[in-house]
């Protein structure tokens, strides 16, 4: 029997994208650390329509846009209808609100314009930012009280950014009427955080904690994940 929490990091991995090169490092620093070890898997985004059955966690990475939008959806959804906690970063924030957008709110033209160049503005839940993100670096201030609060011990956050898209402001409203809540905003007051209040853990950042510090240290979004996990295995 295995004893040791199951996470599987959905993405096509690539030693060209950093985030996926911190990801060892930081399972060794949460194994180290924090005394969360972690049996991490990586699924390839053809691959990650099977099923999440039998993994602790879910977390669909950076490195959008991925080889397969189906397969990335498919495990966000096994995540979210599955109760298993959730973590989604950068492209994985963005994938997080197209699949509530589609499968929860039934908006079933949604698109992201980076998978679709040709969706409609009007259908594009994730369009292209005004302003470029790649490399920019800033804080989020996080509502009190929320999930990704109670994690940072702080209503406020450094966050680093790899992005060139972000949520239209057009959805936010039918989003949060299905039950998403957005906990974070930058100093714009844009949008760069996003919750499931009535799940276990689902949390999605448009910032890569994965990138924070030098990556010794686990985020302590990454590490509220790890703790989930663990929580999910004795649970089963």
């Amino acid at each position: 029997m295995n004893h040791t929490a199951r996470i599987a990091l959905v993405g096509d991995r690539s030693d060209a994208v950093r985030s996926h090169a911190r990801i060892p490092g930081l399972l060794e620093a949460l194994r180290v650390r924090d005394g969360l070890d972690l049996d991490a898997y990586w699924i390839p985004t053809e691959d990650a329509d099977q099923g999440m059955d039998g993994f602790d966690a879910v977390w669909v990475l950076p490195g959008s846009p991925y080889r397969s939008e189906r397969g990335v959806l498919a495990a966000i959804r096994a995540a979210r209808e599955g109760g298993i906690p959730f973590l989604g970063t950068c492209g994985g924030f963005q994938h997080a609100l197209l699949e509530f957008a589609r499968d929860v709110c039934g908006v079933t033209r949604a698109g992201h314009a980076e998978n679709a160049p040709e969706t409609a503005d009007e259908d594009a839940v994730i369009r292209p930012l005004a302003c470029s993100l790649v490399g920019h670096e800033g804080i989020v201030d996080v509502t009190p009280g929320s999930r990704a609060a109670q994690l940072l011990g702080a209503d406020r956050t450094q966050a680093r950014y790899h992005c060139n898209y972000g949520p239209n402001p057009d959805y936010l409203d039918v989003l949060r009427a299905h039950g998403m809540a957005f906990t974070g905003t930058d100093e714009s007051g844009e949008l760069r955080i996003a919750e499931l209040p009535a799940h276990p853990f689902f949390l999605a950042t448009l910032f890569q904690p994965e990138l924070d510090g030098d990556g010794t240290r686990a985020h302590p979004l990454i590490t509220g994940l790890a703790s989930a996990a663990v929580d999910h295995l004795g649970a089963r």
